[in-house]
């Protein structure tokens, strides 16, 4: 487990967390999913930090963004991708 990611999991005062990039339309529709459901969401850019990138992949097995967390309860749940929260919610 990322200590480091588990960090950011912990502290988030939001309803999701989201590991993305700058341009990866499945990210917009995944923020745009959430903001239609009046759902909060925090998101943490993964494309300048390889290191950041890497530990959420090992931490998850998932390889593309956006990377899902659903952290409203007191132990964050991985989603998945922006096809998975679609199903998730």
């Amino acid at each position: 487990m990322s200590a480091r990611v588990n960090s950011i999991l912990a502290r988030a005062r939001t309803d999701f967390v989201m590991f993305v990039t700058n341009v990866c339309p499945y990210c917009h529709k995944a923020k745009r999913l959430l903001d239609s459901q009046n759902m909060s969401w925090s998101d943490f850019n993964v494309q300048k930090d390889r290191s950041l990138q890497m530990e959420v992949v090992a931490m998850t097995g998932h390889r593309t963004v956006p990377v899902i967390f659903d952290t409203r309860d007191d132990t964050p749940v991985f989603v998945g991708g922006s096809d998975h929260l679609e199903d998730y919610l």
